[in-house]
C-alpha cells in the first residue's frame, strides 16, 4: 500500500505541518503579509522619486514662467494644484522642486551617516578617555534642538541648498552616533570578535570586517526615519529663506510663498505642505517596517 500523507494545518496559521512517509514532520513557515500601510508608503516614495528623476513625464508646464491671466487660480483639471500669485502652475513647481529637496536630504543623510559612523565606531571600539570626550560632545549636541544647530550652522556657512543640507546633516550626527556606539559596544563582546582578536587579527581588520558589518544594520531603520526628519528640517530652513534662491522651486519655499494668501488662495501653501506631510509619514512608516523585520 502506498504511503499515506497526512497534512495537519495549525489553527493559528503560523506554520503548516505535514508528515512524510517516514513519519517526520515537515514545517512550512507561513508567508508574512506586507502591511497595507507599508505598500502605500513605498508607492508614495516611488512616485516622489520619479518626480525627482523625470519631472517632464508628469507635467509639461514651465515651473518658472507664469501667466498673469490665471493668477491665484483654484485647483482644476488644467492646474491640479492651482496657480500661485504670478500665475505659475503650482503642480509643476512642486514636481520640479522635488529634485532639489531630495538632493539636499540625501546630502544631509550622507553627512550624518559618515560622521556618526566614524564617531560611533571610534567611541565604542576604542573606549577610554576618547569615548568620554566624544560622548560629552554628543551630549551637548543632543541638549540643543537639532533645528537650532542647523540654523546656527547655515547662518555661518551662508545661504544655498548645499549649505542647508550640510547644516541639517551635522545637526543629526548626535542621534546617529549614540545608536551606532551602543551597537558597537554590543558587538564588541561577541564571541566571533573575541575569536578574531585572539587569532592575532589586526585591530582595523577586526573593526572593519567583524564589528562594522554587524553594528551598521540597525542604522538603516534610523536612516529611513531620519529621512523624514531631514525633509522637515530642510523645508523649515527653506521656508525661512535659507535655501534655493527664487525663482527656483523647493518645497519649503513653496509653502512660504502662500503664507500671506491663506484667506484667498489656501492651495498655494496647503497642497505643497500636504506633499511634505505625505513624504514624511511614508518615510516613517517605512522605517517602522524595516525595524519590525530586524
Amino acid at each position: 500500500m502506498a504511503d499515506t500523507v497526512i497534512t495537519e494545518i495549525g489553527t493559528t496559521g503560523a506554520s503548516d505541518t505535514s508528515r512524510s512517509g517516514a513519519g517526520r514532520p515537515v514545517h512550512r513557515p507561513a508567508r508574512r503579509r506586507v502591511p497595507v500601510g507599508t505598500v502605500v508608503a513605498v508607492l508614495v516614495l516611488a512616485v516622489v522619486l520619479a518626480w525627482a528623476i523625470a519631472p517632464a513625464l508628469f507635467t509639461t508646464a514651465n515651473p518658472l514662467v507664469g501667466d498673469g491671466a490665471v493668477s491665484r487660480q483654484a485647483p482644476s483639471s488644467a492646474h491640479p494644484f492651482g496657480t500661485d500669485v504670478l500665475g505659475r502652475d503650482l503642480f509643476a513647481r512642486v514636481v520640479h522642486g522635488t529634485r532639489a529637496s531630495l538632493q539636499a536630504t540625501a546630502i544631509a543623510i550622507a553627512v550624518a551617516f559618515v560622521a556618526s559612523t566614524v564617531i560611533g565606531l571610534v567611541s565604542g571600539f576604542v573606549g577610554g578617555w576618547l569615548d568620554e570626550v566624544l560622548m560629552r560632545i554628543v551630549d551637548i549636541m543632543l541638549a540643543v534642538p537639532s533645528l537650532l544647530v542647523s540654523l546656527l550652522l547655515v547662518t555661518a556657512l551662508g545661504f544655498g541648498t548645499t549649505n542647508v543640507a550640510i547644516a541639517v546633516g551635522v545637526g543629526s550626527v548626535a542621534a546617529f552616533s549614540r545608536v551606532l556606539r551602543a551597537e558597537v559596544l554590543r558587538v564588541r563582546t561577541a564571541a566571533y570578535v573575541e575569536a578574531a582578536e585572539g587569532g592575532g587579527a589586526r585591530w582595523w581588520d577586526v573593526l572593519l570586517r567583524h564589528v562594522l558589518p554587524h553594528a551598521i544594520t540597525p542604522i538603516l531603520a534610523l536612516v529611513a526615519l531620519e529621512f523624514g526628519t531631514a525633509i522637515l528640517a530642510i523645508a523649515s530652513l527653506n521656508f525661512l529663506g535659507y535655501g534655493s534662491e527664487p525663482p527656483a522651486p523647493d518645497w519649503g519655499g513653496l509653502v512660504a510663498d502662500g503664507r500671506n494668501q491663506l484667506a484667498t488662495a489656501w492651495w498655494i501653501t496647503t497642497l505643497p505642505g500636504l506633499v511634505i506631510v505625505a513624504v514624511v509619514v511614508a518615510a516613517n512608516q517605512l522605517s517602522r517596517a524595516i525595524g519590525a523585520r530586524r
